[in-house]
């Protein structure tokens, strides 16, 4: 029905509404969506012809198969530092098994951890990759793997272990090529013959005989389990070193196993309660190891395994070890003979590790004495005991000095003593010494202190300390006052070597490392990316280093047998005890220990050395002696010094964070010493600047300047010298020089007076007076003589008259009366007039320095510090005035001798 309009006027108006009106429907979004569409599908198709063309490249550039790669392994070359072949580590150590001979259970077991859906996919489980890509955008790439068995025979074979999305391209590519080249039992076979089981263990057979002793079809099922467990991470499941994780691993197979159907909940937990150590073979210690670099050759198989995926054994790899060839001969040879140390029995154990101070590249391992076993034993990496007193400069001293500022001369008092709970603690000499510097008592290795100094420094920040150094101590576990002397951890020689090195290298710690770089296949080359950072302060180091090579040098330090003259050397030595009840069972002397250690740097090398017995459970054990506690001593001094013979050995260097600082010895609180101090008064310490002590000393005052005169008695031909001093009973020293040459010291005595017969004529004197009061020195007082030049000779005409025959005659037969009273003067001071221009000591520097009686204390057969005040010191004799009446004597005597 048509509208109706009242008028002709609302009739057009309600048309040009109409057509001012938008029209309707979707015409305008409909258009908008064709848009984005277009777009979308524009972009997927330029990604598709992207990706696909760099699918395309990816796949181009994959390697081929090659049969020889999937079944033989290739061996890797281990070099040296310089770069140079060390050895070939390959195959040597693998069975092959056919897929005929594996069992269905270790078939299941594989497949129900590592690829359930084998027998399903064709190379590619794109179920299974798809769950993968979710998980990895969520948390990352590389977060979830999703690896078949085929695609592992491929990596393995032919590609790195980097996770990067070309290698992952290829991998798939390759697998697909290999499943539609061989059957699912022949990749199977290539599999489980190709894999690494830590331990030299390649393959699934060599595996079976290394842990278990067992062919294949002769293990159990929690036996079955453990080993198909160990492939994910070899080094990290290996059930000797890590029983926890391992059995962790083992049971996560037997889950899936069950998950899968191949096993029964009741079969999956009954082998989950089996103990991961059941049926492990002991290890075997009878092997004699022939080979000087085995033990550092396991280093670095470990090692390259945990850098990545990767297997020295199959993976041909060149692998740029830091081995020092000559260093790691010398230590086997050192522990294997007993060309260099005597060793009392064949039974006794020693561990070495020698490090590069600066990098913490390990040169040289001692893995053991006369053994080698099956599965690498190591004695300086794997047998890990309590480190005794070596402990103390990482959680005692060292942290004192980090967070308390101690200096070196830090008294403390050396008393009996109690732990926190009432246990009273000892020194191994059984005698205390009072309040002493931190210097004395780490030398002479005191418990007391050091139980002092950790409670100081308070728990927590000592074990902080240690664990920055590499010591493994739990961080979340508190520890107990008795690790502040070797107790509550266990190290090895490793660990000791690499904390010590911290000390030695100005506070930057540096883990200690075998391998500097691999090459793979492909020529990639991989760095070892080890740690390195700084875990103390540059002044810490320092200072705990200089009271270290008081251990050394020190009369009463603990190191002194380890000791190298003229080497800058420090260390610290380390023993730990039986308890009561096994020296009672045993028979142990008191005197008897169980471990002993030596650690110690120089600028260049860092050595830590253990020695001792395995003492196996149900055995008498058996100790060290007096003798044999001394055997790692020899063995640093003899490697110290081999080392140093290459390399020129630098002092450690003061940082400018450290102060020197002369102090008054036994002074407590702490005082400077002033200029007029004494020398045999004073002990110059380190201190951490800002930190020093302010009092000085007011005990010494300035001597006073002796009073001297010096003439020439021409008639006698000699020097008169005389002196006095106004200060008490004062030693006096004595010193010439001659024409402005060098000073020697004529005498030291409580003598005031000094003649000097027969100086040279036309010569300048010059002495120096030095007063000397309890060791405490004034300034020099100088006199100087001019002799004339030499007498004129007599007139010619009394020079021509010569003596009567007779009185010749008589003379020969009565001295005359010069001559007698020359030889009474000579009886009655021979020596007198004879001077050394070298000196008692051989100083003649005239600096002051109380250095006339140094030479006397070395003497070994006299009276130390003894000196002659009657004569003085021996001293070419100036040459004398001419004496013609003296000639004819001598002529006259000479004729007497020859009967004339």
């Amino acid at each position: 029905m048509a509208e109706k309009y009242n008028t002709r006027e609302e009739r057009r108006k309600q048309g040009q509404a109409q057509k001012k009106a938008p029209k309707k429907g979707p015409k305008k979004p409909t258009n908008m969506l064709k848009r984005v569409f277009l777009i979308l599908v524009t972009i997927g198709i330029i990604c598709l012809v992207a990706g696909g063309a760099t699918l395309a490249y990816f796949i181009s550039d994959a390697p081929k198969l090659d049969e020889s790669l999937l079944k033989d392994p290739v061996t890797s070359k281990i070099l040296d530092e310089e770069g140079k072949l060390l050895g070939e580590v390959g195959t040597e150590n693998r069975d092959f098994v056919n897929y005929e001979d594996i069992p269905e259970l270790v078939e299941d077991a594989f497949l129900a951890t590592e690829d359930s859906r084998f027998y399903s996919h064709h190379g590619v489980d794109f179920l299974r990759l798809g769950s993968a890509v979710l998980a990895n955008v969520k948390n990352g790439f590389g977060s979830e793997g999703a690896s078949t068995l085929t695609q592992q025979v491929i990596k393995r074979s032919y590609l790195t272990p980097d996770k990067t999305i070309k290698r992952k391209v290829q991998e798939m590519w390759l697998a697909i090529q290999l499943e539609r080249k061989y059957t699912k039992q022949e990749i199977l076979e290539m599999y489980v013959n190709k894999i690494f089981f830590a331990n030299r263990a390649n393959g699934i057979l060599t595996a079976s005989q290394t842990y278990y002793g067992k062919d294949l079809d002769k293990l159990d099922l929690n036996e079955v389990a453990m080993l198909v467990g160990l492939p994910q991470s070899p080094s990290r499941y290996d059930p000797y070193k890590y029983p926890e994780r391992a059995k962790e691993r083992r049971d996560i197979v037997l889950h899936l196993m069950n998950k899968h159907g191949y096993i029964s909940e009741q079969e999956m937990k009954k082998a989950q309660n089996v103990k991961i150590t059941a049926g492990l073979q002991e290890v075997d210690k009878n092997q004699i190891d022939t080979t000087a670099y085995d033990a550092f050759i396991d280093l670095v198989i470990e090692e390259v395994g945990n850098m990545g995926d990767y297997n020295v054994f199959t993976d041909g790899l060149e692998i740029q070890t830091t081995i020092d060839k000559d260093a790691q001969e010398y230590v086997y040879k050192m522990l294997n003979s007993n060309d260099i140390v005597s060793y009392p029995s064949e039974d006794l154990q020693a561990g070495v590790t020698l490090l590069d101070t600066q990098t913490g590249e390990i040169k040289a391992v001692g893995g053991g004495r006369n053994t080698n076993v099956k599965r690498g034993w190591n004695y300086a990496t794997d047998a890990k005991r309590s480190p005794g007193s070596t402990i103390k400069p990482i959680l005692d001293y060292g942290p004192a000095v980090e967070y308390l500022n101690w200096s070196t001369y830090q008294p403390i008092k050396d008393e009996e003593y109690t732990y926190f709970d009432g246990t009273p603690l000892k020194n191994a000499s059984g005698t205390h010494y009072g309040t002493v510097p931190i210097r004395e008592a780490l030398a002479r290795s005191l418990n007391i202190p050091a139980l002092k100094a950790f409670q100081e420094v308070g728990k927590e920040r000592a074990r902080d300390f240690a664990i920055d150094l590499g010591v493994p101590f739990d961080k979340d576990k508190e520890i107990n006052e008795s690790a502040s002397i070797g107790g509550g951890t266990d190290v090895s020689t490793l660990e000791l070597a690499g904390a010590y090195g911290a000390f030695g290298n100005g506070g930057i710690y540096n883990e200690p490392h075998t391998v500097k770089k691999i090459v793979l296949r492909d020529k990639t080359t991989i760095k070892n990316k080890t740690e390195t950072k700084p875990v103390m302060k540059d002044s810490t180091a320092f200072i705990v280093t200089d009271m270290l090579k008081s251990v050394m040098t020190e009369s009463y330090g603990t190191g002194r047998l380890a000791n190298i003259p003229g080497l800058p050397v420090a260390g610290k030595t380390g023993s730990t005890n039986f308890t009561p009840a096994q020296r009672a069972a045993n028979n142990i002397p008191a005197s008897g220990v169980k471990d002993s250690w030596m650690a110690g740097y120089t600028t260049n090398y860092t050595v830590a050395i253990w020695a001792g017995y395995d003492n196996n459970a149900g055995k008498k054990m058996e100790y060290l002696g007096d003798s044999s506690q001394r055997i790692p001593k020899y063995i640093f001094k003899n490697l110290m010094e081999h080392m140093a013979q290459s390399k020129t050995t630098k002092d450690f260097e003061q940082p400018s964070s450290v102060a020197k600082v002369g102090v008054i010895k036994g002074s407590n609180p702490v005082v400077k010493a002033n200029q007029y101090t004494p020398s045999d008064k004073i002990s110059y310490e380190y201190y951490v600047k800002g930190h020093e002590p302010t009092q000085v000393t007011t005990e010494y005052e300035k001597i006073d300047t002796p009073s001297v005169s010096a003439s020439y008695n021409q008639e006698s031909n000699e020097i008169q010298l005389s002196w006095s001093h106004s200060d008490g009973d004062p030693q006096f020293e004595v010193q010439m020089s001659v024409d402005g040459g060098s000073k020697s010291v004529l005498k030291k005595s409580k003598d005031t007076s000094l003649t000097i017969p027969n100086p040279t004529p036309g010569s300048k004197y010059t002495f120096s007076v030095v007063a000397i009061v309890d060791n405490q020195r004034s300034d020099p007082a100088g006199a100087t003589v001019q002799i004339p030049s030499a007498i004129e000779e007599e007139p010619e005409e009394e020079e021509d008259i010569e003596e009567p025959a007779e009185d010749e005659d008589l003379e020969q037969d009565t001295p005359t009366e010069d001559e007698g009273n020359e030889d009474e003067d000579k009886d009655k001071n021979p020596d007198q007039g004879n001077t050394d221009n070298n000196g008692n000591n051989g100083n003649g520097n005239g600096n002051g320095n109380d250095d006339a009686t140094k030479d006397d204390e070395d003497v070994e057969d006299e009276d130390p510090g003894k000196v002659d005040e009657d004569k003085p010191a021996d001293t070419p004799e100036p040459a004398p005035a001419p004496d013609p009446e003296k000639d004819k004597n001598k002529n006259k005597d000479k004729d007497k001798e020859n009967g004339n």
